[in-house]
């Protein structure tokens, strides 16, 4: 966090100032004070004040004003009232980056109407008058850069160029831009709505960043008394909308922590309490509704499950700011989430890329909240062992609601790491893809998820099937197929006799059945063992009513060099950080490298961000199976020499197999069943 350093880039504005007639003054040059509004506005100012407390102290003048019909003084005595209120304590202060080169360059954009929004970058165009096109979609015709603008993100980097420079620009950019979005959004339509302007998530946000501006600037000459005004006018709306019309999962926890904030910002009006009580109790029961007794949120998706926890933890925030207590239980569920976020880190810090999650970097958030909770062991995780107290017990961790394996083999930053997915579907952003496994190494990502790439727009129209399908991801297909939507939300956790974490190694088994297209029936079950710093076996078996294609994909990461080796091999070839993959199963595979490709299907794409997309090498495996086969995969890590590797198949039979691995010096007799915990043998020789 930065302090505010005011003149800091003073006069490095000039060229902006003489052309800032774009975005400052389209709106009317001469809209500047109340009695503009109330000019332009007679009924919705009137309207204002039957939503605000009169008997509230402070607002005796603005009473007198009202009681005379005096609409102009009134207004001008709110906004004195508001300028004399001491400065509510969650009101920004200090800007949020440390990049001020990149805050400096953005800001400059945006008093020219460039904006970029999830990675794109585009000018928003004007009317015949002069005003926004609010529902202008970006470069992509994505519906998403249209609500992103209309969540007011920009406000947030003006107000840090205004806290760093204090130049009179950025005041005005903001004053410009509130000024013209709250006009052209009368008439509020007062219902559910998904257009640009009125959709719950674009409330809650727009609240959030109008908090900032709104008290933040009460004393800046270039803030206009006619914005302060049609802000406050427009306020009952936005409440109104998050108290009748929000939805539910992390959404709510958005659309409620916007109600809370608003309440908290602006007690002036009637039903604040009101609105607090509800953002409380709404937000309580759907804490309960939302997290599983193990931390994690029920989308099953780490992205999301950041949007929930921060959403959750900036109401408890507003909460405790204004004095209200939380309700019993709520920081305990707020700790399960972060442990959740805590455990499943990477070695590298980011977090799972999973279902419609971006990859997101973890570390900082992680290390701020061991601080603040009092746990060493984040602390530990999150520093690669650096700080903090090493987590008791192996370094693999199960959540049994979510049906996350995150096996490790410790905590430094050359660590194993590995996810293994077995758990129910997800109530939102699912991807058809149980039974994926990830790997990273050394540093490195080896084998990926292929992410989200877009919701709507042009890159959506041709990714988006293939991220929701199986076919993204490390799973097989049948004859083609891939898996149809799972179980959205469980009840129960896994059963005891599905996962088992020692010391020596973890191992976990789950199974599927529902295949889109699938004529008959075909059952998949993968177990999973990795012995503890050393490799990974893989059971594949497939149960059928009659024989079958079988597609196993392997994803990698873009930045992996892959080559194959004969049909049953495939390794990097990386300067560091390298994996071997080799199927020990006495199948007659065919082996294709594919990257990039577009038809005749989508295949070989990699997505870590929103509208963000590079190919990437996927290792296919195709063969005709019988009616039950067992697939079985070797995978050695190893940071850049491969060791000498002989891996074989004794014997299988209906329960599991037994298998001889050694690798350099250290050979491994291993028995592992298909699915029992307790019939794991280990033996080295």
């Amino acid at each position: 966090m930065k302090m505010i350093r005011p003149g800091a880039y003073i006069g490095c504005l000039v060229p902006f100032l003489l052309c800032f007639s774009a975005l400052a003054l389209s709106v009317g040059k001469d809209f500047r004070t109340v009695e503009d509004v109330y000019g332009a506005y007679p009924d919705r100012v009137e309207r204002l004040f039957t939503f605000l407390d009169l008997d509230r102290a402070g607002l005796e003048k603005v009473k007198s004003a009202v009681k005379n019909n005096d609409y102009v003084r009134a207004g001008e005595e709110l906004l004195i009232y508001y300028r004399r209120k001491p400065l509510p304590r969650f009101v920004r202060q200090e800007i949020k980056t440390e990049e001020e080169e990149n805050l400096i360059h953005s800001a400059k954009e945006m008093l020219e109407d460039v904006f970029i929004f999830y990675q794109q970058r585009a000018k928003v165009p004007r009317n015949i008058q002069g005003m926004l096109q609010w529902d202008f979609k970006g470069p992509s015709e994505d519906q998403e850069w249209a609500w992103a603008l209309n969540r007011h993100y920009p406000l947030q980097t003006l107000y840090d160029a205004h806290l760093l420079t204090n130049e009179p620009a950025y005041a005005m950019a903001m004053d410009a831009f509130i000024k013209d979005w709250v006009i052209q959004s009368v008439p509020y339509p007062g219902k559910k709505s998904a257009t640009a302007m009125w959709r719950g998530l674009e409330v809650s946000f727009r609240v959030k960043s109008w908090t900032d501006v709104f008290y933040g600037l009460l004393d800046s000459g270039y803030f206009t008394d006619a914005t302060r005004l049609l802000m406050l006018s427009s306020l009952p709306d936005h409440a109104h909308y998050a108290r009748n019309f929000h939805g539910q999962n992390n959404w709510l926890t958005m659309e409620m922590s916007g109600l809370a904030k608003l309440s908290a910002a602006w007690p002036e009006f009637k039903d604040s309490r009101d609105w607090m009580a509800y953002a409380k109790s709404t937000m309580t029961e759907s804490l309960a509704d939302q997290i599983y007794p193990d931390g994690a949120q029920t989308e099953l998706t780490s992205s999301y499950h950041q949007v929930s926890l921060n959403n959750f933890d900036q109401f408890r925030q507003i909460v405790e700011e204004v004095g209200e207590d939380l309700p019993e239980g709520f920081l305990t569920q707020l700790e399960s989430m972060w442990n959740y976020i805590a455990y499943t880190i990477r070695p590298d810090g980011y977090g799972l890329l999973n279902n419609d999650a971006d990859k997101k970097h973890n570390r900082n958030a992680v290390l701020t909240a061991a601080a603040e909770y009092g746990r060493p062991d984040w602390q530990y995780i999150a520093s690669n062992g650096l700080a903090g107290e090493r987590p008791k017990g192996p370094p693999s961790i199960v959540f049994p609601y979510a049906g996350h394996l995150i096996s490790r083999s410790g905590y430094k930053k050359d660590a194993h790491w590995s996810f293994f997915d077995i758990g129910p579907w997800g109530t939102g952003h699912q991807h058809n893809d149980k039974l994926h496994v990830s790997i990273a190494a050394f540093g490195r990502d080896l084998l990926v998820d292929a992410g989200r790439f877009a919701y709507r727009g042009d890159l959506a129209d041709k990714f988006r099937p293939y991220a929701l399908g199986s076919a993204s991801h490390n799973v097989l297909l049948i004859d083609g197929n891939g898996q149809g939507p799972g179980l959205r939300k469980t009840e129960k956790p896994l059963g005891d006799n599905q996962v088992s974490i020692t010391d020596a190694y973890d191992y976990a088994w789950e199974s599927f059945s529902d295949f889109e297209n699938m004529e008959g029936h075909t059952t998949h079950q993968r177990t999973l063992f990795y012995l503890r710093d050393k490799f990974w076996i893989i059971l594949d078996k497939v149960i059928s009513d009659r024989p079958r294609q079988i597609n196993a994909l392997w994803h990698w990461h873009p930045d992996c060099e892959v080559e194959r080796f004969g049909r049953h091999l495939v390794k990097t070839l990386n300067d560091h950080g390298n994996l071997y993959l080799q199927s020990l199963s006495s199948i007659d595979w065919q082996l294709d490298q594919v990257k990039g490709q577009e038809e005749p299907v989508v295949q070989g794409w990699y997505s870590e961000e929103y509208n963000k997309v590079e190919p990437n090498t996927v290792s296919i495996f195709t063969a005709e199976v019988d009616r039950e086969s067992t697939l079985i995969w070797f995978i050695l890590p190893y940071e850049t020499e491969q060791p000498d590797v002989q891996a074989e198949v004794i014997s299988e039979d209906s329960y599991g197999v037994s298998l001889r691995i050694t690798v350099e010096d250290e050979t491994w007799h291993l028995e592992i069943p298909f699915k029992n915990t307790n019939k794991i043998s280990v033996e080295q020789r």
